[in-house]
């Protein structure tokens, strides 16, 4: 059965980062640290994973994310090579992206958010071999990539992406494991200090991005340790309660579609800026990014009908236009009855009272199924 708590963490998280990246406000990386909240759902889902289908959870999660980064592809690619582009064996890279591909033009900027699919490649193809170290050693395995980060931070080192992104996001992750097992839920260790511990993280969170501000002030992005501690402690407070959640469309929609939304909001996005600038709309502000907005998410409807299907036939659903229909009620003919002769049995002399028996045609209902999300 789904958790429809967790549906609408990943609802909210795909919105903000939508919204983030169309106005870009500082305040939501700090209200809601969205992408440490999707690697920590994605590890939680990772971990259930492994634990039903073993090593072949990895196929089967890349089963379920490359489909849909491959119909980007079928567009960007090919629009980047007429553009220019120099055809290189990295172009290949686009198929599979465990390292940063080549890109020019407008998708330079419109692929800006690939890097989030090649770290979760990475983090989906480690994960059987993490799992288990996590299980025996909780703590210290959790403790790895901040005691990482704090190296990068303080010797001022640049290492590569794929790696400080394993020292920043890797907690997260981590503390998607530990909701998986149990670790954070009413009982357990971090349950019942959760409060304090996530004080004294947000603290110092606070303390280190007051006094270290990026380049756009306090936005978490780019304060990568200030990122890591407060995305901790937001994540141990959401993953440490579980309210019932109504089952509404929306919340099914946004997740059977948050591929496609994501994969495409930044070129769609991009689209928009230009096209204001071209034209002379407005693009700062709060008139500018309304309408921005407004335009966007029309877009992106229009994208998740037109191409989000994929994301059903890569995760073994029927695909639908918009998901998330009420199954319909199919009546089924009812088996024909042949008449047999009956023998006569022996009455006996009590006088017995028949019950009456209603006849009524025979229905079936098809159930939808649905199939965890990245």
């Amino acid at each position: 059965m789904r958790n429809r708590y967790l549906d609408l963490l990943r609802a909210a998280a795909t919105v903000r980062v939508v919204v983030y990246h169309s106005s870009g406000w500082a305040a939501l990386t700090i209200v809601f640290p969205a992408m440490s909240v999707m690697f920590a759902l994605a590890g939680s889902m990772m971990a259930a994973s492994l634990d039903r289908h073993g090593p072949r959870a990895v196929e089967r999660r890349l089963h379920r994310l490359l489909p849909a980064l491959w119909a980007l592809v079928a567009v960007a690619v090919p629009c980047m090579l007429v553009g220019g582009l120099v055809w290189d064996w990295k172009v290949l890279l686009w198929a599979f992206p465990l390292e940063d591909p080549p890109a020019t033009g407008f998708w330079l900027e419109g692929l800006a958010a690939m890097w989030y699919l090649r770290d979760f490649l990475w983090f989906v193809l480690v994960s059987p071999l993490i799992l288990p170290v996590f299980r025996r050693f909780p703590l210290i395995t959790l403790a790895i990539p901040y005691a990482g980060l704090a190296v990068i931070t303080f010797a001022g080192l640049t290492p590569p992406a794929v790696l400080r992104d394993f020292c920043l996001y890797g907690s997260a992750w981590l503390l998607g494991f530990a909701h998986h097992d149990g670790l954070l839920s009413r009982g357990s260790l971090l349950f019942r200090h959760r409060w304090w511990l996530a004080g004294v993280l947000g603290a110092a969170a606070a303390a280190w991005a007051l006094t270290h501000p990026g380049p756009r002030g306090l936005d978490l992005n780019d304060i990568p340790l200030a990122n890591a501690l407060w995305s901790t402690a937001f994540i141990l407070i959401a993953l440490s309660v579980n309210p019932a959640i109504p089952s509404r469309r929306a919340l099914t929609v946004l997740n059977a579609r948050a591929l496609t939304i994501y994969l495409w909001h930044v070129p769609l996005i991009l689209l928009v800026v230009r096209l204001a600038e071209a034209t002379g709309l407005p693009v700062l502000g709060w008139v500018g990014i309304s309408w921005r907005l407004v335009v966007v998410a029309a877009l992106l409807a229009l994208a998740v009908m037109a191409i989000g299907w994929v994301e059903d036939w890569s995760a073994g659903r029927r695909p639908t236009l918009i998901p998330g229909g009420r199954p319909r009620a199919v009546p089924v003919s009812p088996a024909p009855v042949s008449a047999a002769p009956v023998s006569a049995a022996p009455v006996s002399a009590a006088p017995v009272s028949a019950a009456p028996v209603s006849a009524a045609p025979a229905y079936s209902e098809a159930v939808a199924t649905g199939r965890e999300l990245v």
